[in-house]
């Protein structure tokens, strides 16, 4: 295992803190509800051929919400600043769940500035027809059951999780990302009509058994960015790079080195 290293900045006024490790060219990854979390199998693999960066997200990990912090257009031009801050340019941008919403709104102001973009298993879009748990309205344990296609992966993710020690954490991190995300619930209606803005190429990837965003909704991104092709992980719910991590950094790895240019 690489050992990431934690450093904090601040940006604009708002403090964030964020793992790094490895080496090659950069790769931000934003997580989802899990960005207060650890360092993972699937960051490590990564690691081996690109410098990665997983911050922290704003309002996450007990730190107070920013007063400028309403919706996730607000984190996505937080994090434009942080990649001036870092002095990050031609950035090969990864986002899973929440963090892939971020991520499509980001690219879609910041043309030219992202090299590749990876959207995982993303928030963000509501597909006629393709409607999933809505984790609102459940409670955490089964939200945690609800996300992996095998019940077993499921209940090692709850042995992961829920510990006593990160409960004041996991609670504070849910009433931001019910702030961003509440109403309308998990989609901004106006997303679609921006996403031919991302010039970035694209890789879309999607668990075949995904319950809370059906697969449906892969195919509904890759219709509205150009230059984008779909990946399905078989045997995988919404969290393939924790469930099949193995597929999913083949998967991710086989794009981003078709992309890469050099660091």
């Amino acid at each position: 295992m690489v050992n990431p290293v934690y450093q904090n900045l601040d940006v604009r006024g708002t403090p964030v803190r964020f793992m790094r490790a490895g080496k090659g060219a950069p790769l931000v990854l934003l997580r989802g509800d899990d960005a207060s979390e650890g360092w993972r199998s699937y960051m490590d693999a990564l690691a081996q051929s690109y410098d990665v960066i997983a911050p922290e997200h704003p309002g996450f990990g007990g730190a107070p919400k920013p007063e400028w912090l309403d919706c996730v257009a607000d984190m996505a031009n937080f994090y434009l600043d942080l990649l001036d801050t870092l002095g990050l340019k031609d950035v090969r941008l990864m986002g899973l769940g929440l963090g892939g919403w971020i991520a499509a709104e980001m690219a879609m102001r910041a043309k030219g500035c992202i090299a590749n973009l990876t959207l995982v298993d993303a928030a963000g879009m509501k597909v006629a027809g393709a409607n999933g748990i809505d984790l609102f309205l459940v409670t955490e344990e089964q939200g945690i059951l609800d996300k992996f296609a095998d019940p077993s992966a499921g209940k090692a993710e709850q042995e992961y999780k829920l510990t006593a020690e990160s409960e004041d954490t996991r609670i504070a991190n849910q009433m931001v990302i019910s702030q961003m995300a509440w109403s309308p619930r998990w989609h901004d209606p106006n997303l679609r009509k921006w996403l031919h803005r991302v010039d970035a190429p694209t890789l879309i990837v999607w668990g075949a058994q995904d319950r809370i965003f059906p697969a449906a909704h892969a195919h509904e991104w890759q219709k509205l960015i150009k230059n984008s092709r779909v990946e399905i992980i078989e045997s995988s719910g919404h969290t393939p790079y924790i469930e099949k991590a193995d597929a999913f950094v083949k998967a991710v790895s086989k794009f981003l080195n078709a992309e890469r240019v050099p660091a």
